[in-house]
């Protein structure tokens, strides 16, 4: 029963350690990463489903695009030899009020981290009645780390 109990306890240190280490270590020490917010970049693009996504390479983005558009849009300029594409779109809204912004964007020892969200109208702004479809591009240097982007929601 002593034993049993002893190695209960030694998996649930080295489980709560685990996590310490994730939560606290890999993941931490961010600091800000510069990038550059391509506002229109895709025009009036209709992405239907919500998506979260990197493009290390042109050719990758404009697969993607193909895919779901009639119509590729004009890409912005990007250099992908130094830089990569971060796309972030909610799907289709009832109107012109909606959006989508990146509010930062950081380097933690393991990942980047990619805080986005959704822009909705007040009750009193002057807003179209249309099916739109809002979507944040933006750039960031290269990096070899994964992407976490993090869904802040709704103001």
């Amino acid at each position: 029963m002593r034993r049993t109990a002893a190695v209960v306890l030694i998996v649930l240190l080295a489980g709560g350690a685990w996590i310490t280490y994730i939560e606290r270590w890999n993941h931490g020490g961010g600091t800000p990463v510069a990038w550059r917010d391509l506002p229109g970049g895709l025009g009036a693009a209709k992405l239907a489903s919500p998506v979260f996504l990197r493009f290390r390479k042109r050719l990758y983005l404009e697969d993607y695009l193909a895919a779901r558009l009639a119509q590729v849009p004009r890409l912005p300029a990007v250099d992908f030899t130094r830089d990569e594409v971060l796309l972030a779109a909610v799907g289709a809204r009832s109107s012109t009020g909606y959006a989508v912004r990146i509010e930062s964007i950081s380097d933690q020892r393991s990942r980047i981290v990619v805080r986005v969200r959704e822009v909705t109208p007040a009750l009193g702004d002057p807003v179209v009645a249309k099916v739109t479809y809002p979507y944040a591009l933006a750039t960031i240097p290269l990096s070899p780390k994964r992407v976490r982007f993090i869904w802040l929601g709704r103001p």
